[in-house]
């Protein structure tokens, strides 16, 4: 038994592992050892053994069955599972509130980002929103290359790509013009999926050209079964007569990542002004306002006790009509109508209708299926909005309404964590906070987009925004404070901050992930195996990520014993990357008793210290987990 401090991997999860210790867990003589690439031990799927334990259910070869396909699936799949050795730097002077802020922005490619919050945020996504590339013919798709082994990763584990060098055009010439787009989708709804807690849902902006596509994509990631709805949103009002049809929506895709039968997937929306102008009280009914519905329904649903003739209190008999029966027994009924909760019109003579009151339950309205513009809001008046908030400049030429996906969010995120990783102008942030500050509750967001360059010719340009992720964050910028400056609920936290961590290569040097590869000649040059640009900062966000510590707790630091040490939120976490930490520090920290502490590999002051840590925690604090990067 060694005391020697295990060491964080710091990189992200290496799924297709994972996957095999979900395929162990199910069918453990199923998972074997064998021999990896590099000649280490390994463990392998004995697929012969799977099968048999398959047998009544699997497909083999080229039998015909149902599923989507297209030219470069299987490679879309080995780079959602590849792990890669990249890491999130955080950066103050762009960030709002960076210290108590719990909202996110990531800025890097989305891909990457999603396989580092895999360990943080897995499960625990309430809902997703993104508006992907439309695949017009005219859009950018990003070109992905993981389809490295682990163990060529391992070798490779620092490789870097200019920060928008994935984005390739996708000309509808394109041979491989739906592949493209669809191998591009693929990874990212995988991984995505995972990050939706158990009653979560995504909802996908879409266009004619790859709805279909979509749907079929959603169905192979989420099952068929988690369909919600294909929502219509209403886009425009008016027509445009250059084209041959014109277009006046847009789809919202929706699924769930499980739903259950028989509980709303979607929560229903709050009344509406207009839904509430139906409830009134003509007869001073102590109960409240009320509205009336049919006291009669399709006869099919009915029983021979609901079939009669009623009489009303003034004596005027009413018969059904055919087809139909009324909705209570005539027992039932006359009880209502001695309660006075059936209307028969102000002159007592008008067909019997019964009172929906008001505040007899808590209501809402069942979304419906078509969106429509004046709920929602056009592209037109999104552009305005956004115009309105940065002095008039039309600095992104397609946002969504702040309206849209208000709605959506009412849906399905009444507080928790809601997802954008196509953020564009940063309408789901903005949505967020906007909604937060009018009903009370706590909404988080977490916000990605790639740093890709806006147009020279464009007015985002012109207006010095270099790159769309610049435009999202200065939008959620001016959109906090200026929610700030009205009125909130009193309830809401007023969190219209955020934490703005940049995707970048890891922080450890090459010799970290590739130990053996080094030379006796090179181990005086590399004492340390951390880059010397990495701040003690950005250390500790690689060890958050990697130790799946939530990215927004409150950070604070203090000087102890001329040490740095960071806490998070309290003691979920202390580091120290400091060097020369002596005994004296580890046993301060022991009695504070975190539930993590972390320290350089090469900052003790001497090799009895760093051979002690562990049993100076194991006395004082040993629930502690302690760790070295």
């Amino acid at each position: 038994m060694t005391d020697e401090i295990e060491k964080l991997k710091m990189h992200s999860p290496d799924l297709t592992q994972d996957n095999i210790a979900k395929i162990r867990a199910l069918f453990p003589g199923c998972v074997t050892e064998g021999a990896g690439e590099d000649g280490t031990p390994t463990l392998k799927v004995d697929f012969d053994q799977l099968r048999q334990e398959l047998s009544d259910s699997i497909v083999e070869g080229p039998q015909e069955r149902y599923h989507l396909d297209w030219p470069g699936k299987r490679q879309a799949l080995i780079t959602a599972n590849a792990p890669i050795a990249k890491t999130l730097r955080p950066v103050r002077e762009e960030s709002v509130d960076f210290d108590t802020t719990q909202n996110l922005f990531i800025e890097g490619d989305n891909l990457e980002a999603l396989k580092l919050l895999q360990e943080t945020y897995l499960g625990k996504v309430k809902m997703i929103y993104i508006d992907p590339p439309y695949n017009t013919g005219n859009d950018f798709v990003y070109e992905d290359d993981f389809s490295e082994s682990t163990a060529e990763f391992l070798e490779r584990s620092n490789q870097t790509n200019e920060v928008g060098g994935r984005l390739v055009a996708n000309p509808d010439a394109n041979g491989r013009f739906h592949s493209d787009w669809l191998s591009m989708m693929y990874p990212r709804l995988k991984l995505a999926r995972s990050l939706l807690a158990d009653e979560g849902v995504i909802f996908i902006s879409i266009g004619e050209d790859e709805v279909g596509n979509l749907n079929k994509l959603c169905d192979d990631v989420f099952g068929g079964d988690n369909f919600v709805a294909n929502f219509i949103w209403e886009k425009r009002t008016n027509r445009e007569n250059r084209k041959v049809v014109s277009l006046r929506h847009d789809y919202v895709v929706c699924y769930a990542k499980s739903q259950v039968k028989g509980i709303r997937t979607l929560a229903q929306l709050p009344m509406s002004p207009k839904a509430l102008a139906n409830y009134k009280n003509p007869d001073n009914d102590p109960r409240g306002d009320w509205k009336s519905d049919p006291a009669s329904a399709q006869a099919g649903h009915g029983t021979k006790s609901q079939f009669y003739v009623l009489k009303a209190p003034n004596g005027k008999e009413h018969e059904l009509e055919s087809g139909r029966c009324w909705v209570y027994t005539q027992q039932q009924m006359q009880i209502a109508i001695d309660d006075g909760r059936i209307w028969f019109g102000k002159d007592g003579n008008g067909v019997p209708r019964i009172k929906t009151y008001l505040n007899a339950k808590e209501r809402g309205l069942t979304p419906e299926s078509i969106i429509f513009a004046e709920d929602a809001g056009t592209n037109e008046f999104a552009k305005n909005i956004l115009k309105e908030l940065f002095d008039q400049k039309a600095v992104f030429e397609t946002p969504k309404p702040v309206t849209l996906i208000e709605i959506l969010l009412q849906m399905s995120c009444s507080s928790g964590i809601a997802m954008d990783f196509f953020a564009g102008s940063g309408v789901l942030a903005h949505a967020a906070m906007k909604l937060s500050a009018q009903d009370g509750r706590q909404r988080q967001s977490i916000s990605v987009q790639i740093g890709e360059d806006t147009p020279l010719d464009s007015e985002a340009a012109k207006a010095g925004y270099a790159t769309i992720a610049e435009i999202s964050k200065e939008r959620i910028r001016r959109a906090g404070a200026k929610i700030l400056e009205g009125e909130t609920h009193p309830d809401w936290n007023k969190d219209a901050g955020f934490r703005v961590l940049k995707i970048d290569s890891s922080n450890m040097a090459d010799v970290y992930y590739t130990p053996d590869a080094t030379t006796q000649a090179d181990l005086l040059a590399r004492v340390d195996n951390i880059k010397p640009d990495r701040t003690p900062e950005d250390l500790l966000f690689q060890v958050l990520l990697d130790w799946g510590v939530d990215l927004t707790l409150p950070i604070t630091r203090e000087t102890l014993h001329g040490k740095t040490v960071f806490f998070v939120a309290g003691t979920a976490l202390a580091a120290c990357f400091d060097d020369g930490v002596d005994e004296v520090l580890v046993k301060d920290l022991a009695a504070r008793a975190p539930m993590r502490v972390v320290f350089k590999d090469t900052g003790f002051k001497d090799d009895a210290t760093k051979i002690n840590v562990k049993q100076i925690f194991k006395s004082l604090s040993p629930d502690t987990d302690v760790k070295a990067i």
